[in-house]
Order: C-alpha cells, then sequence, then structure tokens
C-alpha cells in the first residue's frame, strides 16, 4: 500500500498528475509545454496571500481571466501592472472617462471595458472597505473550516457555498465580475482553499491531512 502523504510519507499514486522532464510530479493543468505556467504552479498558486493591495490584484486579474485561459492573463500581467499602476487602489481608484479609453486602446492588456470598469470599481471598493477590516480580511474569512486535499481533478471543485457567500459580500462591497466560480478560483490562486492533489510535489512537501493555511493575524498591508 502506498504512502499518503498526509501521514508524512511519499507521495500517493494518481492518474491525474503528470511527470515532468526534472522528475516532479505535478497537478495536470499547467502541462509539460510552458515553463512558465509551470513556474507559477510551483511558486505562486495555492500559496497563501496577505495584504489588501496584492489581493485586490489578484481578484482583478481573476475576473480579467473570466472567460480566458489564466496562461494568457499570466503572460500579459507585467502589462497589467502598468496600466493599472501595480494594482495600487488608491491610484486605480481615480481614473475616469479618459483612463478608461486610454486602456481600451492598450493591446497589451485585454481590452474589455466591463473587465477594466470593474478593476477601477474593486479598488474603490477596496479603499471603502479599510473602515470595516479591510479587503483581506473579507477574502480570508472565506477560508472552509475544513477541507480534505482532492485526491483527483474530478474532486477539484468549480465552486462552493463559501466562493458563492464571498462573491456575493464583494459585490455588495462595491467588486463587480466576480461570479462564485471566478471568486472559487482566485481562493485557491491565493490559498485560501489548498488543491493542489494529493499527489502532486507541491501536496506532499506542504504536508498533513487539513492542508489549510493558518490565517494571518495584523492588519492588512
Amino acid at each position: 500500500m502506498s504512502a499518503d502523504p498526509t501521514d508524512g510519507g511519499g507521495p500517493e499514486p494518481t492518474a491525474d498528475v503528470v511527470v515532468g522532464a526534472d522528475g516532479l510530479a505535478r497537478c495536470p493543468w499547467p502541462g509539460l509545454e510552458h515553463a512558465d505556467y509551470r513556474h507559477y504552479h510551483d511558486h505562486e498558486w495555492g500559496r497563501p496571500v496577505h495584504g489588501d493591495d496584492a489581493l485586490y490584484e489578484r481578484l482583478s486579474l481573476e475576473a480579467f481571466q473570466s472567460g480566458l485561459s489564466w496562461l494568457t492573463i499570466l503572460r500579459k500581467r507585467a502589462a497589467f501592472r502598468s496600466a493599472f499602476a501595480d494594482f495600487d487602489p488608491e491610484v486605480v481608484a481615480g481614473y475616469g472617462p479618459a483612463q478608461v479609453q486610454a486602456l481600451l486602446g492598450d493591446a497589451s492588456i485585454v481590452r474589455n471595458r466591463r473587465k477594466i470598469e470593474a478593476t477601477i470599481a474593486g479598488a474603490r471598493a477596496t479603499l471603502a472597505l479599510r473602515e470595516s477590516g479591510g479587503l483581506e480580511a473579507l477574502v480570508w474569512s472565506a477560508r472552509p473550516a475544513r477541507q480534505t486535499r482532492p485526491r483527483r481533478l474530478a474532486e477539484v471543485l468549480a465552486h462552493t457555498a463559501e466562493s458563492a457567500a464571498l462573491a456575493r459580500a464583494l459585490k455588495k462591497a462595491g467588486f463587480a465580475h466576480l461570479g462564485p466560480t471566478t471568486v472559487y478560483a482566485a481562493m485557491q490562486a491565493v490559498g485560501v482553499v489548498q488543491d493542489h492533489l494529493r499527489g502532486c510535489f507541491r501536496a506532499v512537501a506542504e504536508g498533513a491531512g487539513d492542508p489549510r493555511p493558518a490565517p494571518r493575524t495584523g492588519g492588512a498591508g
């Protein structure tokens, strides 16, 4: 019987992980062809993200990704950061019609008016939330009471009750273009939930049965 990484042993065999030329077993979605996608999987996806500004950026990029490949957004991330002042909500909140029109002419980003306007609305909402605990506290409040790490890709959910509740709370706060599925993708990306498959080297490295990271205490950065 193979060792279960949640018991501190080696990787658990699963038909869904893929093994790269480096010998590491990974979740299948980055594939084997794109080094930048693998790097994102290995070093960013699922690692806890804290701070209002950082979470505002992640939510904005997930909204832009809706209907597109995340790889497309990943490869345009530097351009998005340039276009949206490194996702500084204090700057973006001041964007008006002239900035929107300029962004619609910027071929280096995704030129979608609704998503651009949603990013500006999200900046204003991020600032407003500072009066009631901040965006970080709101996002991390969606951390499930318990989560079992998935064994196979089919076990990874598209949305949950927690993501639906967070989507409603974000909408109430003034965010837009963030439904339960998009919000769940953001929760996966920033480590609120942990969906690396059990056979993935990241899951093995992180160990223990309940994969939830401990919430950070203190104010948002």
